[in-house]
């Protein structure tokens, strides 16, 4: 993992917005800065508003890059959320990108990577997966909502999906599919977890990885303002490795991507 070196602040226009599920949309910007130097993991601070309304700008995981075409998965869960997802074709914005570290893809003590997510967290899996593809590793995604509305899958290949309401997929949680399609993995080489999604599921995520000795890292959300270490608004506890002590750290410096054994819930 490391930091980006390469950001640039930038007033892009929205090349398309569409809506692919509830209350989520797909947005898309030509920015061939981000593009260029964009890695699996980073994310984008956007201003929405040319005026103060919202006064902050939002993180965002870079969902996928087309040479210069940069798209991110917003989820309407505030008043900025919401603005975004209502902001039309032709309409510019200012981001700052690509932020923060990214997934440690390129090592070679793992031949199959899980990708494990939860609801809006199969966001930054679609760019993931894509470049694990071109290192040549074996993908599987584990998918988990509440609901088949709130799965979003589109992208992903070899995916496997779980609801705790059983609409679709397997009825349960994605860790509960984990357990059982586990065996069906573990046969094709050693393996590394890459993950994204809710607390609950992360911690249950940590745990299992740590009982059968799997590399996991995860990929952490937080509000941010400035995105650069400035505001001091995404601070997070984490264990230390070595010790038994825990440090504090600026998610949008040394995340968002964490390994797993270091979170406390």
């Amino acid at each position: 993992m490391h930091a980006n070196s390469a950001i640039t602040d930038n007033t892009v226009t929205i090349v398309s917005n569409e809506c692919i599920g509830p209350d989520v949309s797909l947005i898309a910007f030509r920015c061939p800065e981000i593009a260029m130097h964009a890695k699996p993991g980073n994310f984008v601070n956007i201003k929405i508003n040319p005026q103060n309304e919202p006064l902050l700008r939002r993180p965002f995981s870079i969902h996928n890059i087309e040479e210069d075409r940069v798209e991110i998965m917003a989820k309407s869960v505030g008043c900025g959320t919401n603005l975004l997802s209502r902001t039309p074709a032709g309409s510019t914005l200012q981001v700052l990108g690509p932020l923060g570290n990214s997934f440690t893809i390129d090592t070679p003590d793992y031949d199959t990577a899980l990708l494990v997510s939860g609801g809006i967290g199969t966001a930054p899996m679609r760019f993931l997966e894509k470049v694990l593809l071109t290192r040549g590793k074996k993908v599987h995604h584990i998918i988990g909502g509440q609901s088949g509305r709130d799965i979003q899958k589109r992208g992903l290949t070899n995916h496997y999906i779980a609801t705790m309401d059983g609409s679709h997929g397997y009825k349960g949680t994605a860790i509960d599919l984990l357990r059982q399609k586990y065996a069906s993995f573990s046969g094709s080489g050693p393996i590394k977890v890459f993950s994204c999604g809710p607390n609950p599921m992360l911690k249950a995520l940590a745990a299992f990885c740590q009982d059968h000795e799997l590399p996991c890292e995860a990929s952490l959300e937080s509000i941010m303002g400035c995105g650069i270490g400035i505001c001091y608004g995404c601070t997070v506890e984490l264990k230390n490795i070595f010790d038994n002590e825990t440090s504090t750290i600026l998610l949008c410096q040394e995340g968002p991507v964490i390994e797993a054994e270091r979170l406390l819930f």
